[in-house]
């Protein structure tokens, strides 16, 4: 992995995830830096981490070969305005902001400069993280290695061949997590209310993820739905299960909710 002088500007979730996926994966934590209004989490990063830190994003800037642009895509253009420009030519740009575009991106930093849109999501902490990317044909070649080698030490990547393609990997990857946390609740909730307590019926259910996920990885030129059928014995208590979730239009539902986190990203770059 090529290790570059890395700022982020913002040091929320997601931030924090890639900059521990990234330490644990062999970057030099003297080449990170992370700027943030508020001491707080600045002082939380420094201490678990060991990185540099910053209340000044032109520190972090002056500091970096590679600025992660990880704040809130509401704040963005106020944040970039506020940026001195010097010297930006030289830099890339990664941006982990939902709903912007480059080229809108490219407006709010004043300049036509390499940059890059990445989509992770939260498993990167754990070095688990999936990340769609995305690229102009312009940026260098070195630059766009750059940005999968750091993406790929926390986790695994995807480059979107059409900027409209992004919203895709944020329905199937950047939000999914969320989705897998509500299927896990709902089953916890229901072996809770069959008898068992708490922390049986979450280790049940967390512990059954976990495996399935892993018989996944473990059997690449396998179908999802031939996995699915070889745990489905006729006329069983899975098939019964898995009949009633089919019948009830879970996929429904699952292709609703995909859908909608794609029209939510396109209406964000619409309003940003």
């Amino acid at each position: 992995m090529q290790q570059k002088k890395l700022a982020f500007i913002g040091a929320g979730n997601m931030s924090r995830s890639i900059i521990s996926g990234l330490i644990q994966s062999g970057y030099d934590k003297n080449l990170i830096m992370a700027s943030n209004p508020s001491s707080g989490p600045l002082e939380k990063m420094a201490q678990e981490f060991g990185i540099k830190t910053s209340q000044s994003n032109d520190e972090a800037c002056a500091f970096a070969d590679a600025v992660v642009l990880s704040v809130k895509p509401q704040v963005m253009g106020k944040m970039c305005d506020a940026l001195t420009k010097d010297g930006f030519e030289n830099k890339l740009f990664i941006s982990i902001a939902a709903g912007l575009t480059v080229s809108r991106l490219k407006e709010m930093l004043g300049g036509d400069y390499d940059l890059v849109r990445v989509m992770p999501n939260t498993p990167s902490l754990l070095g688990k993280g999936m990340s769609g990317l995305y690229a102009e044909q312009g940026i260098s070649s070195d630059n766009r290695q750059f940005v999968e080698d750091m993406m790929n030490g926390v986790g695994a990547t995807v480059w979107a061949e059409k900027e409209e393609d992004i919203n895709g990997v944020i329905a199937a990857a950047g939000s999914s997590p969320a989705y897998f946390f509500l299927f896990l609740q709902a089953m916890q909730e229901e072996a809770m209310n069959m008898g068992f307590d708490e922390q049986a019926a979450r280790t049940m259910v967390q512990q059954s993820m976990l495996g399935a996920a892993e018989m996944v990885c473990q059997n690449p030129d396998l179908q999802l739905s031939e996995l699915r059928a070889q745990v489905t014995s006729k006329g069983g208590t899975t098939a019964a299960a898995v009949n009633t979730l089919i019948d009830e239009g879970l996929q429904e539902t699952v292709a609703k909710a995909m859908r909608a986190a794609v029209s939510r990203a396109e209406e964000m770059a619409k309003e940003l």
